[in-house]
């Protein structure tokens, strides 16, 4: 070592000065670590940059190294701070690096921190809320804090997301900086606005003033309007002098709007509201604008067993009664012919303001067509229709557009026995009828099928007079008697006390149906159409045709025997008047 000390000096003095020259570096180091500051972690300290990066900065804390801070930590809401060299701020003394031997600063920290040292329970800060979490929201007061979900307003909130980056004034209710922890209200601060706010619109209050309130909720019944710390209840009735389906079709939560005190229980605290009562009643003018027998036109905004309403102006709806849509159809439901939305022209039948009704004709927009139909189809007249409808009295024909006209079972046929007309008729058939009878003011159209032809009745008695002998086919076998058809559709009825002058039991045991018999007319009844005939007496009168046909074979031959005297005599007369 002293050789090499040796070489390294070529003299004494010369190693003499290095060794002076190490001590002086030795000094200075120790004068240096005396200046640095004796920093402990935690601790927030002066720092001034001294060397600008693109993602960082050189910061001076006055220790014997510098720190190095990221550009991110300068960002507030977005926005980058304006960071140079000689820039100055509070910095947080994390640490020293053992690899780098560079100290560890945070800004962001130091900021928290001042935070932290400013904060205390019940203090108001005010916040910008970050993110939905488990049971409330995440608010940034420079710190994180918690804001509860029943803290959020004076009513629970639904729909928490739609609060996130709104920015509010929270009052402190916990704090506790060992943990970190801070709990917020921002309910606390909104009942204490609401209470100082409550006290001066009570003494405002009155009823049939108009004030100004904001939509604070709404139900299926009403709104609830904050009239500044006290809420009045604006139902579903008040809000339109028209129809209101439900109070979100003209309102929203939010909605700044004018309102009428209806009436105001200051003992209570309860106030009504109406918004209606703003304008005046359209129904005060109904009579004078809506005069009966005017066409008015409107919208139809509600359907009924019994009718559809219809808007002809904001609250004022009249009703076309179910009876009043159509002249011919019978209408089940108004949803056959008329849809919510629809607009229509009808007729002012009747107006009653008072009770707020109006009338309406939908029908009598067009020409009544039973007041034509008599013209178009006088009574004579042959018709050729399709069968509508077929009921147990008879079937319906269609006439004319939505006209259908009877033909009742007993018009049928003259001579048929009809038990029910779809015997002789199904729907969709066409039929030719003769139009009977038409009853304007009933609105029924008769017709008649079997006037197409002549009555065969008409001749009956002529063609089948009492004592003449007939013959026909069994049709039908009662306990009183036997029915015999003796010519199509033409019956007669064989008495039980006509069948024999024998004792007859029961007409069953004599014939049946489709024996060929042979019987006396008895009777022709015109009014009741009906033939009486008898086999007990067809006997007497075949004694009686045959006594009939000798009397006038006698009666013929002597009328012959006489005549011929006549003629001779006449002759001899004659001669001797010549002589």
């Amino acid at each position: 070592m002293v050789e090499n000390k040796g070489q390294f000096n070529e003299n004494e003095d010369e190693f003499m000065d290095g060794d002076d020259e190490l001590e002086d570096a030795e000094t200075f180091a120790e004068l240096l670590d005396s200046t640095h500051k004796a920093l402990k972690p935690g601790e927030v300290v002066k720092g001034v940059v001294v060397q600008k990066n693109p993602d960082s900065v050189v910061v001076d804390v006055g220790y014997k190294s510098e720190g190095i801070i990221s550009l991110n930590e300068f960002v507030e809401d977005g926005v980058a701070a304006d960071i140079g060299v000689g820039s100055e701020f509070d910095v947080l003394f994390e640490g020293t690096d053992n690899e780098t031997g560079l100290v560890r600063l945070s800004k962001r920290k130091a900021d928290q921190q001042k935070v932290w040292n400013g904060l205390e329970e019940d203090a108001v800060v005010e916040g910008r809320i970050l993110s939905r979490i488990k049971g409330g929201l995440s608010v940034d007061i420079g710190v994180n804090a918690f804001l509860p979900g029943s803290q959020v307003d004076l009513r629970p909130v639904r729909n928490l997301e739609k609060m996130i980056g709104e920015v509010f004034k929270f009052k402190i209710i916990k704090l506790n900086k060992r943990r970190g922890n801070i709990v917020l209200s921002r309910r606390v601060l909104l009942e204490d606005e609401r209470e100082n706010m409550r006290g001066k619109t009570l003494e405002n209050l009155e009823e049939g003033k108009v004030v100004e309130g904001v939509v604070k909720n709404l139900t299926d019944y009403g709104a609830f309007i904050d009239l500044g710390g006290i809420d009045g209840l604006l139902h579903i009735t008040d809000m339109s002098w028209g129809r209101v389906n439900h109070p979100s079709d003209i309102l929203n939560v939010g909605d700044r709007i004018n309102v009428k005190i209806l009436k105001f229980d200051q003992e209570k605290e309860r106030v009504s509201l109406g918004l209606k009562q703003i304008t005046p009643d359209p129904w005060e003018e109904a009579s004078g604008k809506y005069p009966v027998g005017e066409r008015v036109v409107g919208k139809v905004v509600s359907l009924t067993d019994y009718g559809a309403f219809v808007e002809l102006e904001e609250g004022v709806e009249g009703l076309i009664h179910v009876s009043e849509m159509s002249w011919t159809k019978r209408i089940k439901h108004p949803n056959k012919i008329l849809n919510i939305g629809d607009e229509v022209e009808s007729l002012v039948l009747a107006v009653d303001a008072d009770n707020r009704r109006i009338s309406l004709g939908l029908k009598q927009v067009e020409p009544n067509p039973w007041d034509i139909i008599g013209e178009k189809f006088p009574v004579g007249t042959i018709i050729e229709g399709q069968v509508k409808n077929i009921t147990d009295f008879g079937i319906f024909v269609g006439v004319d557009e939505g006209i259908d006209g009877l033909v009742h079972i007993s018009d049928i046929s003259w001579i048929k026995r009809i038990k029910h007309p779809s015997e002789v008729y199904k729907k969709g058939d066409t039929v030719k009828a003769v139009v009977l009878n038409i009853d304007r003011e009933n609105e029924r159209f008769s017709l008649g099928v079997k006037q197409l032809a002549a009555d065969p009745w008409e001749t009956i008695p002529q063609r089948y007079r009492p004592g003449t002998i007939v013959k026909g086919q069994v049709t039908s076998v009662t306990d009183f008697g036997i029915f015999l058809e003796i010519e199509e559709g033409i019956e007669g009825l064989i008495h039980v006390s006509e069948i024999s002058k024998e004792k007859v039991d029961s007409p069953k045991n004599f014939a049946k149906v489709g024996d060929d018999l042979e019987a006396v007319v008895l009777n022709v009844d015109m009014d009741d159409r009906k033939i009486g005939l008898s086999i007990k007496k067809i006997s007497d009168q075949k004694e009686k045709a045959e006594v009939d046909a000798y009397l006038g074979s006698q009666k013929e031959a002597t009328s012959s025997l006489g005549a011929l005297l006549q003629g001779a005599m006449s002759k001899a007369a004659g001669d001797k008047k010549e002589d």
